[in-house]
């Protein structure tokens, strides 16, 4: 992606979504969080976030991220803001969001937009973090921002913090957000989730033999939605779910296998075909900009 600023000083960042090729939960800690075994696949495609800078301090959002989300209580607002009282940095900035990630999904959609936001501001503020010190302070926006600020496909443990790099081959996955939007919460205190799954290996992943998400079934029980989703897309592969989230997927080894299925799907859902990306096209802009 281009980050050359424009004419009006705007530069733009990429986002990208990513997607839980498991997940399950081995226990529960003393701070009541659980812990979690997941791998994390980053996608190219997602979101964009322009950045303009201001010589007042101030952060401002132009439009909504997302709907009903005081400009306050935004993520990237509150991630610009942060990275601005870890570093004593007298600068500000404009900021807009365009959205293709849906909210509520499990794409990761807010948490890669803060992502974006530090490592972006950090290069064009200079304020000079590296990226331990960048995951740091994503980790305090919410658990999946580490591995945006990362920018690489890893197993993850812990509240999904713990990470460590993974590689995976190419694929194509053909996405579908069911749109209904359920509470990470409520999800949680569901009495039908299996909360003491028995830890995995990344051998145990990388042969196959670990594929599921624990809020599958949850999921599928309490949201007719979801559960059409999987039925529509067990017709053309292994569905599964992404995140805690309602978005769901499929992953094929080409493109062309992947349109192909979308085009057997029913036509009213909102499905897209991306690319896993070998790592996060954050990345490839940050390395353009310097």
């Amino acid at each position: 992606m281009n980050t050359v600023v424009d004419a009006a000083g705007w530069s733009y960042w990429p986002a990208p979504a990513k997607l839980n090729l498991f997940l399950r939960i081995t226990g529960r800690r003393p701070d009541g969080y659980h812990e979690l075994q997941t791998v994390f696949r980053l996608l190219d495609w997602g979101d964009r976030i322009g950045l303009r800078l201001r010589g007042d301090g101030q952060v401002r959002r132009e439009g909504h991220s997302v709907p009903g989300v005081a400009e306050a209580d935004d993520l990237v607002v509150r991630a610009a803001i942060s990275l601005k009282s870890a570093t004593n940095c007298a600068q500000g900035v404009d900021i807009r969001v365009e959205k293709r990630i849906p909210a509520g999904g499990g794409f990761g959609g807010g948490s890669s937009d803060a992502a974006t936001m530090l490592v972006a501001l950090n290069a064009l503020w200079g304020t000079g973090l590296g990226e331990e010190a960048l995951a740091a302070l994503g980790l305090g926006l919410g658990a999946d921002v580490p591995v945006f600020v990362r920018g690489r496909n890893a197993w993850a443990e812990g509240v999904g913090e713990r990470l460590q790099p993974l590689e995976l081959p190419p694929a194509w996955y053909l996405l579908v957000d069911p749109g209904v939007h359920v509470p990470t919460a409520d999800l949680f205190r569901s009495p039908d989730l299996t909360r003491d799954a028995a830890p995995a290996k990344i051998a145990d992943f990388a042969s196959g033999t670990v594929l599921g998400n624990a809020f599958e079934p949850v999921l599928r029980c309490r949201e007719p939605a979801v559960e059409a989703v999987f039925q529509a897309l067990s017709r053309v592969g292994r569905a599964r779910l992404t995140g805690s989230g309602s978005g769901c997927f499929v992953e094929f080894a080409t493109r062309a296998a992947a349109e192909h299925a979308m085009a057997e799907l029913p036509g009213q859902l909102r499905a897209w075909v991306v690319a896993g990306a070998a790592r996060s096209p954050l990345l490839d802009a940050l390395e353009a900009k310097q």
